[in-house]
């Protein structure tokens, strides 16, 4: 009686459950990165984690994340692997470290913002090893990737799209997918196309900060001016209350990553005939304001780059 009790049929949600529990393997732990990996260990996943300076991964291994020597290690019995570094030649690097301990058809989720050009060589890499790549950059900042909130942009085979939806689920609030060929870019492309607008209103708010302040201007005035109208943001505010308040630090998205991803920008305009003006200047403030000190706080700090030495806000 009691053997036939213990022995119950499993309902769907419980094998449903089980199934969707994967191992995952997150290479780069930085901002954006130790986030993701929090929010998969959260989702019941069993998570790996490498960063190039381990003591940036170490605080993970309180979330119940496994952190590894050697990407290689990382990526040891993994379903998924998810890069997340600084740029396409980083998430190169990393994977042909990686590669020889990973198993034909992994899938291999790629978050790097890489670039066109960039994509298409990590796409080449995966196919040459039998990888599933899929190009996933995401949108958001430290503040919602900690809250698992992020939009994933996502391009790849839809035979390996139920591996990588759980992860998805784990670190976004909503996936968008643009194509099944990770190798032709079209998330990176979309992402390109979102980045270079947060670029443009990032360095038009500092500008305008700096203005007012060259002039003696009451920003708050200026934001009052604006209330309420077609002019008005929520971003605006939130990136400028950074500048005024000194919170700099910790970024959300730091001045000299944006600089990487504005050079980007501009080069895939540029090697498809489009000048970008906006684009450009904002690379050009963002590495001048790198120059004087602040490559590692938060991207409005491009404010500074309006000065010709480092000065307070």
């Amino acid at each position: 009686m009691g053997r036939r009790q213990s022995a119950r049929t499993r309902t769907t949600e419980e094998v449903d459950a089980m199934t969707d529990k994967l191992t995952v393997s997150v290479l780069g732990t930085g901002i954006m990165g130790a986030a993701m990996a929090r929010n998969l260990a959260r989702a019941g996943h069993t998570v790996h984690a490498w960063n190039r300076t381990r003591a940036k991964a170490e605080p993970l291994a309180a979330e119940g994340v496994r952190i590894a020597d050697t990407p290689a290690q990382a990526v040891q019995d993994a379903d998924v692997v998810l890069t997340i570094l600084y740029d396409g030649p980083a998430a190169l690097d990393t994977m042909r470290e990686a590669v020889p301990a990973l198993r034909p058809g992994t899938a291999w989720v790629q978050s790097t913002t890489a670039g066109i050009e960039g994509v298409a060589e990590l796409a080449a890499f995966a196919r040459e090893h039998g990888l599933l790549f899929y190009d996933a950059p995401v949108l958001g900042t430290r503040q919602p990737a900690e809250a698992g909130k992020l939009t994933v942009l996502a391009a790849g085979p839809a035979e390996g799209r139920e591996k990588v939806t759980p992860v998805f689920d784990a670190v976004g609030a909503r996936t968008v997918w643009s194509g099944e060929d990770g190798a032709q870019g079209g998330a990176t492309r979309l992402k390109l196309v979102a980045n270079s607008w947060v670029l443009a209103v990032t360095a038009a708010a500092g500008e305008a900060l700096a203005l007012s302040k060259a002039l003696g201007v009451d920003p708050r005035g200026f934001f009052d001016l604006v209330a309420g109208g077609p002019l008005d943001m929520g971003y605006l505010r939130a990136k400028s209350e950074l500048v005024l308040e000194d919170r700099l630090t910790p970024p959300q998205f730091a001045v000299n990553t944006a600089a990487k991803d504005a050079r980007l920008i501009v080069q895939a305009g540029a090697d498809h005939g489009v000048r970008l003006d906006v684009a450009e200047a904002a690379a050009a403030r963002m590495e001048r304001a790198a120059a004087q000190g602040h490559a590692d706080e938060d991207m409005v700090a491009a404010y500074f780059a309006s000065f010709d030495e480092k000065t307070d806000s």
